[in-house]
């Protein structure tokens, strides 16, 4: 059994990532921000410890190195996914200054492994064609401040002194998901899609991921790097297959990508008057209208990494939705 620090431990991923490890025996110490997500790891097992990734303040780097002193290995999961020029900063703080710190933390603290959670946005909208591990990244070029950042934190774990493991899932989905790709389905429940987006993805199952993490740790390796992926489709697919379990009406064409892309900088100029958020940024637009494909053949030889069929990967999301009282009522059908 080891100990283990997992960051983003509240999140998406890493709840999946936190009852994977605790039913593998490991004793997980899990960061949290509040009392109410004190309460949620503690009932999955975990322990909760206070750290604020990309603070530099003495006070703020003595929580940090107590977090970590005494572990075996840090998860690092946690991210700022924020697409939104205004809060480039913040997530530059948290994203790539939060990594420097965390693995300068390990440093001192004699961490043996540190399991980064990256992304296929390390290698940016400007990589077209499969990805693949030996595919050159682009996110240090990217406008997008979100790929600039998952490229420079990856930069800095390869170049740290603790022995390292990277993996770069692709678009999530699975139980639990309200928030991420899982909006797609939100908005065809709602009638609030008005087309779909004409790219396409490659749809990962949470589920999977959080046990290729616990596998590559148990199996010790170090120096490698994962792309995650899944099963492949264009999101008018994606969106007509929603609505047919749904039972609701879905786009069936493709929003052509300059139409998206206007929207997104029209509804940004606004958002300098308003200085609210808006539904779309140009920043936002660039993923849906962005052609990705993963291999993930390294991972499943590897790791036994599973890609999830995408109906088999809707259901179970579609599901978790429903019994989170998120979908309005209606069976719906399958195909």
């Amino acid at each position: 059994m080891a100990e283990v620090l997992l960051t983003g431990a509240t999140g998406f991923l890493g709840q999946h990532l936190l009852r994977e490890l605790v039913a593998a025996g490991h004793a997980v110490r899990g960061v949290s921000r509040s009392e109410s997500g004190d309460a949620a790891l503690r009932a999955l097992g975990a322990e909760p410890v206070r750290a604020t990734l990309g603070e530099d303040s003495p006070a703020e780097w003595a929580l940090l190195q107590a977090a970590v002193e005494g572990c075996d290995a840090i998860f690092h999961t946690a991210a700022d996914t924020t697409q939104w020029r205004p809060h480039n900063p913040i997530q530059t703080r948290t994203n790539v200054r939060g990594a420097e710190l965390l693995l300068r933390a390990a440093e001192d603290a004699g961490i043996r492994r540190f399991l980064h959670t990256s992304s296929v946005s390390a290698y940016s909208h400007l990589v077209h064609g499969v990805l693949r591990e030996d595919v050159p990244q682009r996110g240090g070029e990217s406008w997008v401040n979100y790929e600039r950042t998952k490229f420079l934190a990856e930069q800095a774990v390869r170049g740290s002194r603790v022995p390292w493991v990277v993996f770069q899932p692709s678009h999530i989905l699975g139980p639990g998901d309200t928030r991420n790709w899982a909006r797609l389905i939100l908005l065809v429940d709602q009638g609030k899609l008005p087309g779909a987006p004409p790219g396409s993805g490659a749809f990962a199952d949470v589920r999977e991921i959080a046990r290729a993490q616990v596998r590559a740790f148990e199996d010790g390796l170090e120096g490698e790097t994962f792309l995650l992926g899944g099963a492949h489709a264009r999101f008018v697919e994606l969106v007509g297959m929603i609505g047919q379990r749904l039972g609701r009406k879905a786009p069936t064409r493709a929003t052509p990508a300059w139409v998206l892309k206007s929207v997104a900088f029209a509804s940004d100029a606004v958002s300098r008057i308003t200085g609210r958020m808006p539904d779309i940024t140009p920043e936002a637009a660039v993923f849906p209208c962005h052609d990705l494909q993963v291999d993930s053949s390294k991972a499943i030889a590897r790791l036994g990494y599973r890609e999830t069929p995408l109906p088999e990967l809707l259901d179970a999301t579609i599901a978790s939705l429903r019994e989170a009282g998120l979908l309005r009522g209606g069976a719906g059908t399958r195909g």
